[in-house]
């Protein structure tokens, strides 16, 4: 007891030591006097310790140095921009011309003297070219192609040699309702094909040499005469059937006729005398010409009955004044 009693009293008589007291503990309203803070108090800018906030910039330290200039920087180029906000405007060039190989074959022909292609000036169905009133004073060049063409109603005063050059289809050539007065001798004698052809209502004193393949020949209402008229002109057209020769000047049929011959118009002319050999065949008395069924002589200063014998042959008399 005697060892425990000296403890006792050794920590009664030495107290509590300095350095073992607790830790004194600042409560937040002891840091911050909150009731004794006044929001309309100034601050000590001069003696403000800049450490306090925090570690300080060392503006020193910028490895890129920023400078001031005077000069905008370029705006953003067009490629830059986003493609919804940016459109250029693009420019329409004409088309560039189209080459027609005119030599070729095909429905294009060569240049006209209008500066189109006959088959943009006038209308081409197949082999058919069609150029009816469209002003013409010349035949166009046609395609080589051509099997009819129709050149009605225009203003075509001539017809030359070489219109219708290698035009080896041509079958069918109708210039009805022009003013062509004259045509050059041997404008159809290269058409190897042509059988039919139109030339009604013109001013035609004097026809050309036609081939023999011809099958149709309309020169109504020109101002043709006998001696335009070549002679024996229709003697060898043995496949020829229609010959329309009326309101001209003609003086007497132009003989001979083909035999095939069906169709005969000469009225309104100034026929004033037939003869035997007109129609029929002098030598030969049992000859009958069944094909010629229709003849037109009204119009005429001639008088059908005072020449029986001219017709003797016909299987219908002729039609005309008695």
């Amino acid at each position: 007891m005697s060892l425990m009693m000296a403890l006792v009293l050794a920590v009664v008589f030495m107290g509590p030591s300095p350095n073992m007291a607790a830790p004194t503990v600042v409560t937040d309203d002891e840091a911050f006097d909150l009731e004794n803070y006044s929001l309309n108090s100034e601050m000590d800018w001069e003696n403000l310790d800049v450490n306090i906030y925090g570690d300080s910039y060392d503006y020193d330290d910028l490895d890129q140095e920023i400078e001031v200039g005077t000069i905008a920087p370029d705006p953003p180029s067009a490629a830059s921009l986003p493609t919804a906000e940016y459109h250029e405007e693009e420019l329409t060039l004409p088309p560039a011309p189209v080459t027609l190989d005119f030599k070729g074959p095909g429905l294009f022909g060569p240049d006209t003297g209008l500066g189109m292609p006959t088959c943009l000036l006038c209308v081409c169905i197949g082999g058919s070219v069609y150029c009816d009133d469209i002003g013409l004073d010349q035949i166009p060049l046609l395609p080589k192609d051509t099997t009819h063409f129709y050149g009605r109603f225009n203003n075509i005063r001539h017809v030359k040699n070489t219109d219708f050059n290698y035009l080896n289809q041509l079958q069918s050539i109708d210039l009805t309702g022009n003013q062509i007065s004259g045509m050059d001798e041997d404008v159809f004698l290269s058409l190897p094909q042509l059988h039919q052809l139109l030339l009604a209502d013109n001013n035609l004193q004097s026809m050309p040499e036609l081939p023999i393949t011809m099958k149709y020949i309309d020169l109504r209402n020109n101002r043709l005469i006998s001696n335009g008229v070549h002679s024996e002109g229709f003697k060898d057209m043995s496949q020829l059937e229609f010959l329309y020769l009326s309101d001209n000047k003609l003086d007497y049929i132009p003989v001979p006729l083909p035999l095939g011959l069906r169709v005969l118009h000469l009225q309104n002319n100034n026929i004033q005398t037939l003869y035997e050999d007109s129609f029929c065949n002098s030598h030969d008395r049992h000859f009958i010409r069944r094909n010629l069924e229709d003849i037109r002589l009204d119009g005429n200063p001639l008088n059908i009955q005072l020449f029986p014998q001219a017709y003797i042959c016909l299987p219908r008399l002729p039609v005309g004044s008695h």
